[in-house]
């Protein structure tokens, strides 16, 4: 059976099940080995904004080398959550030393927690890059939603209550996002999740229109953080924590505003000041 109609049987098989956000995570971990391909490398570059021709990684590069490890552990049978129509909603990434392209990387993905969301159930998934000699260089702890219905005494995070449509503090920079950005992106990165590719493969999970990758627009915003970053004399390669919400999904077509709040966060959101995506960035601890 080709790659592809395995994924897509292995998604079918649990898409109607309902999780349990009480079960524990299985206790899975895989790994692999990998080098990064130039051509993909300079192609991802080009969608997400990287300037060319830096001698380190960006910054959310491993987990597109990783993503097919955790396209495996969240179509295994053992995964909690149905992979068809699954929301990520957060990412954590600390990236203890830069990683350079020619650089051999162990990778691991493991899911690590199931909890109880308002509108569901969320898994967190934790991905690792060490290198050759076993240092761990970079690691991130993603949560996806599986959306589905909870029962009233469900101990689901309440509704946040921050202003989310309040106007960007800041004047920001405008992004034209075409409508077929989440297929490009899925050839690039290998997410292939149907929410992204067309209105009619989206609407089955509850959007009326494609939605763009989580980590498209997240990329997005840290390729503006670092060409800022480049320009200023007293950019660093110290080991760095990032924190990225996907606060409300992205529908494609459309137009986003990228600004800065703070020297140390930014936002993305709609011309009418709906908040999509927030991000932080700071030092980070040694790693474990």
């Amino acid at each position: 059976m080709p790659p592809a109609l395995a994924v897509l049987r292995a998604a079918l098989r649990r898409t109607h099940s309902r999780p349990d956000p009480s079960a524990p995570p299985p206790p899975t971990r895989l790994t692999t080995t990998r080098t990064t391909d130039p051509d993909h490398l300079a192609a991802y570059r080009r969608l997400c904004g990287f300037p060319a021709g830096h001698a380190t990684l960006p910054l959310p590069y491993p987990h597109v080398l990783a993503f097919p490890l955790s396209m495996r552990l969240m179509t295994a049978r053992d995964f909690p959550l149905p992979l068809l129509g699954l929301v990520h909603t957060s990412i954590e990434i600390d990236q203890y030393k830069p990683i350079r392209p020619t650089e051999e990387l162990h990778l691991s993905v493991r899911t690590t927690a199931l909890t109880p969301h308002r509108r569901g159930t969320e898994a967190t998934l934790l991905t690792e890059a060490a290198s050759a000699d076993g240092e761990l260089l970079w690691q991130s702890r993603s949560t996806y939603l599986a959306r589905h219905k909870t029962r009233p005494t469900s101990t689901a995070s309440a509704p946040r209550t921050e202003p989310e449509s309040a106007p960007a503090p800041a004047p920001g920079e405008n992004w034209q996002l075409p409508a077929g950005l989440g297929r490009r992106y899925a050839s690039v990165s290998g997410d292939r999740n149907p929410i992204h590719l067309h209105a009619l493969t989206a609407r089955p999970f509850g959007f009326p229109r494609a939605i763009a990758h989580g980590m498209w627009t997240a990329a997005r915003c840290l390729a503006e953080r670092e060409r800022g970053e480049t320009r200023t004399p007293t950019h660093t390669h110290a080991p760095t924590h990032t924190r990225i919400e996907f606060k409300a999904p992205v529908p494609l077509p459309t137009t986003v505003t990228y600004s800065t709040p703070t020297p140390h966060t930014f936002e993305l959101r709609s011309p009418q000041g709906k908040l999509h995506l927030t991000g932080a960035t700071g030092p980070t601890d040694a790693p474990p």
